[in-house]
């Protein structure tokens, strides 16, 4: 058997040219928090990751382009790669200080975490 891929609302077809134009789905359109209110955490990780650190930040509210930028810019910063990942930054190494200490310089707020 296929998998259904498609509308969920289980029309298969329509004539009515003005259908499609009434019926799109809704834009999504999030706006980025201003730096000072966000919350960000900054943690350590190394589970499932063959014993490899890496440092998270998550709690990031905004765009996804937004946040890709913050990514791009901390892991220029940190001189390493990484990865933007389900709404959190993945910074291959032990950068945390490094990484809290720019966040503030650059007027984001932080949360214990």
């Amino acid at each position: 058997m296929s998998k259904h891929k498609g509308r969920s609302d289980g029309l298969v077809y329509s004539t009515n040219k003005d259908f499609y134009e009434d019926h799109q789905e809704e834009d999504d359109s999030v706006e980025s928090l201003p730096k000072e209110k966000q919350k960000l955490r900054v943690t350590l990780d190394s589970k499932q990751r063959a014993g490899k650190v890496v440092t998270l930040v998550d709690g990031f509210s905004g765009t996804e382009d937004d946040l890709n930028a913050l990514g791009k810019q901390l892991k220029t910063k940190c001189g390493t790669g990484g990865s933007v990942k389900e709404g959190m930054i993945i910074i291959q190494g032990n950068y945390k200080e490094k990484i809290i200490a720019w966040l503030r310089e650059w007027g984001y707020a932080l949360t214990k975490g």
